[in-house]
């Protein structure tokens, strides 16, 4: 059953706007070490991290809550199965509301699904459960 969707549209140049003027700053505030030695190790810097920005908003909007009620941004980890595929690691209050959504007896899944086309980057999630 599906628990919750999300969406996110994102302009890229404002990320990029974020990552000149704030450096350091803006990207250890939103994102985990691991999605920033991610899109630090890509030559298209800024539509990586636009991605992942749009997939934490989008993450949010699924879980109910927005970024609000003890979620935080790096409560939400875009991550790649070994596939490649994305999905996303949650901990903190990201995580103890997708507990709390969760019918007992089941599991809940993290489908994450990303794109660009700048100047945009989108991305969608949904949040399934499944029986354990």
């Amino acid at each position: 059953m599906i628990l919750g969707i999300g969406s996110d549209l994102c302009d890229i140049r404002r990320i990029e706007r974020s990552i000149e003027r704030f450096g350091d700053r803006f990207t250890h505030r939103i994102y985990t070490q691991g999605e920033r030695a991610r899109s630090d190790r890509r030559a298209a810097r800024a539509p990586s991290y636009a991605r992942r920005f749009a997939a934490k908003e989008a993450c949010a909007k699924a879980l109910g809550t927005g970024l609000s009620q003890g979620v935080f941004w790096r409560d939400m980890e875009v991550v790649n199965l070994p596939s490649g595929r994305p999905t996303m690691r949650l901990t903190g209050g990201a995580l103890a509301r997708l507990e709390a959504m969760t019918p007992p007896g089941h599991r809940a899944i993290v489908h994450v699904s990303l794109t660009d086309d700048p100047p945009m980057a989108q991305a969608f999630v949904i949040i399934e459960a499944v029986p354990a």
